[in-house]
């Protein structure tokens, strides 16, 4: 008798490692950041954009703050802000893609065009105006993030619950009397759960992006906080005199982003096989 070949398991994409190893890096840095690193609000009047050295790996910033120890504890800031917001968006907008995707009628075209009226706007501007009305603080920029980010997830949710409605199981959902909150939660949304992690994942990486851009513009995390966007914002200015506070947050911004594109399109990769 021929023995078995042992199962061989397909490779996990290169992306996915990769994006998984620099992602773990920036959570470990969020996490215990402070641990690791000097003070990242201590100032020194006399080392104001000094050079990378041995005190100062990276160099200072404009009030000598050391710039890799705001770089890894600014980590913190981000991760915390950018999950939340992508969390209550992907929360509401599934909600809403539920919703509208099953019941047909008014429901639908009157959430369907509030949808299609979000995703027509301007998102920074709609954000700005709102942070410039409410006030900038973490809190508001993952409420309005999360309003932003609620369209789009709610766009492909309906997508998705408009094919599942129509196959054999819903429809014996029906014929068992099922309410419509059970067949929309426990019938449909285990089945498009795919979607919205998809989405969810590609959104956590906008999310990141967006939150830098509110930091850069003044409007979205405050001072003395160590975030990255705010971070550039304080710094570009004095560039020609020291580019290290700035290129060291802009690297960390460009690294997280990709990593979490690379891990989302490693899952994608990974749920299509």
């Amino acid at each position: 008798m021929t023995p078995l070949a042992p199962a061989v398991r397909p490779p996990r994409p290169v992306g996915l490692v990769v994006g998984g190893v620099i992602l773990g890096i920036w959570v470990v840095c969020a996490i215990g950041g402070e641990l690791l690193v000097p003070d990242p609000y201590a100032t020194d009047s006399f080392a104001t954009l000094a050079p990378p050295s041995a005190e100062h790996w990276l160099g200072t910033d404009r009030l000598g703050r050391d710039v890799f120890a705001r770089a890894v504890t600014g980590a913190r800031s981000i991760l915390l802000v950018a999950p939340a917001a992508t969390l209550i968006g992907t929360l509401i907008g599934t909600a809403l893609g539920l919703v509208t995707g099953y019941f047909a009628g008014a429901v639908d075209d009157v959430v369907s065009r509030l949808v299609s009226v979000v995703l027509s706007l301007p998102v920074v501007i709609v954000a700005l105006l709102a942070l410039v009305a409410l006030g900038p603080s973490s809190l508001t920029v993952i409420g309005v993030i999360g309003f932003i980010f609620s369209a789009p997830i709610a766009r492909t949710v309906r997508a998705a619950v408009r094919v599942e409605r129509e196959k054999d199981y819903v429809e014996a959902a029906r014929l068992r009397r099922e309410p419509a909150l059970a067949i929309l939660f426990v019938e449909i949304l285990p089945n498009v759960l795919g979607p919205v992690l998809t989405e969810a994942t590609v959104r956590l990486g906008y999310a990141v992006f967006f939150i830098a851009t509110l930091s850069f513009l003044g409007f979205g995390i405050q001072p003395p906080s160590p975030d990255w966007g705010l971070a550039i914002y304080e710094n570009y200015t004095l560039l020609r005199a020291s580019a290290w506070p700035v290129i060291v947050p802009a690297v960390a911004i460009a690294s997280l982003v990709v990593s979490v594109h690379l891990v989302a399109e490693g899952l994608v990769r990974r749920g299509e096989r």
